[in-house]
């Protein structure tokens, strides 16, 4: 064995610590958890939602349990909607849509990420296969969008986060109606829903006991074919954003709307505004709601707009995925910080995550991250 001086061991030592200590330290730095990524796998049979811990450095691992069941079933097929998890406010719950049967989990959210079934939180829908969840304060509404009567149906959320059906609170649709969205605009005085299928946009003001009264004209036609995704602007309550998804190769378009104090929908200058892609049909926003994303999910890519002050919006471009076949990205959404957009995907069973610059996007090193086996998933939040 070869013999080394007292000196020159000394030097290897201090060497190899200082080497260990600073890759510990940078191993430290990457590993800081600074949120968690949910993703709705609706699996046939138990459904189940995979969660992940974001790190600081962007990479997503699976968070100890991983995936949790909920207490419904999910179909196992790929399932079109925005919205079908939701955070409540304060970030105490987590609520899923199973579409399989027809049922809305509520499940509670751990310190560390882990999610807990709520007992007796998981209720019927209302309706068949609930696709979306809207949610503000107590007050939330389920889109149903099976065979039949379509409906989007009221609960509050009570203690505990068990969910209460709101009496007389159902809107019942014409069969085919398709909903593909339900959502609260950010001062939950209006409520508004697409109608994929029969390209409608219904429009509600909300009333101080939670139920619904449909907008002078409601439902109105939507400015193209499927409407689909939509969001209201996180810094104006009244200007709503639309994406148009079956108006074929390269016609994409996303409108955008005023919303009066009775609902009533107002186009907003040149709308629809071209995507010059094919199939938008997921809309996230900035947070400081300057920037409009449209994930595309024929192409794939996402296009980016910038949002004048009227709300008149202006293609800035669109990145494609790295990836750029084997793929169908469905629901997106914004970390809190508004740094990284996260989307879902459905056909490869996969999450992806970009790095937000204003109005530019940019593929993080570590994306995409695998889903747990089985997943047909269709829906994300983050927190």
């Amino acid at each position: 064995m070869r013999l080394l001086t007292r000196l020159s061991l000394c030097t290897t030592l201090l060497t190899a610590m200082a080497g260990v200590l600073g890759t510990g330290a940078a191993d430290a730095s990457a590993g800081n958890v600074v949120g968690h990524v949910y993703v709705n796998d609706n699996t046939a049979g138990s459904n189940t939602i995979a969660a992940f811990d974001r790190h600081a450095d962007g990479r997503l691992t699976p968070t100890a349990g991983s995936p949790f069941a909920t207490d419904g079933a999910g179909t196992g097929a790929s399932t079109g909607s925005q919205g079908s998890l939701q955070i409540t406010r304060r970030g105490r719950y987590l609520l899923a849509a199973d579409a399989g049967s027809n049922q809305i989990s509520a499940l509670r959210i751990r310190p560390d990420g882990g999610l807990v079934s709520v007992p007796g939180g998981t209720v019927a829908s209302g309706g068949v296969e609930p696709v979306s969840i809207a949610v503000h304060g107590h007050l939330v509404y389920v889109a149903n969008s099976g065979s039949g009567d379509n409906n989007y149906t009221g609960f509050r959320l009570g203690r505990h986060g068990r969910l209460h059906p709101l009496a007389n609170s159902t809107f019942t649709m014409r069969a085919g109606s398709q909903p593909g969205d339900v959502l609260f605009n950010g001062d939950g005085t209006r409520l508004v829903g697409t109608r994929v299928g029969t390209s409608e946009i219904d429009s509600f003001t909300v009333g101080p006991d939670g139920r619904l009264t449909a907008a002078p004209g409601s439902p109105y036609a939507a400015q193209g074919p499927g409407p689909f995704g939509s969001e209201f602007r996180p810094t104006n309550p009244d200007q709503l954003f639309v994406s148009n998804a079956h108006g074929g190769a390269g016609n994409g378009t996303v409108s955008a709307f005023s919303v009066s104090d009775s609902g009533s929908l107002a186009s907003i200058g040149a709308s629809p505004f071209a995507d010059l892609q094919t199939a938008p049909c997921w809309v996230e926003i900035s947070h400081d709601g300057r920037f409009l994303f449209a994930v595309n999910t024929a192409v794939p890519s996402i296009s980016r707009y910038a949002i004048a002050a009227d709300g008149t919006l202006s293609l800035l471009g669109s990145t494609p995925f790295k990836a750029e076949t084997g793929l169908s990205p469905f629901d997106a959404r914004l970390s809190p910080d508004g740094g990284t957009l996260w989307v879902v995907d459905s056909k490869s069973d996969t999450v992806s995550g970009f790095a937000v610059h204003a109005g530019d996007l940019t593929e993080l090193a570590s994306s995409p991250t695998a889903l747990p086996a089985g997943a047909t998933a269709f829906g994300i939040v983050v927190n």
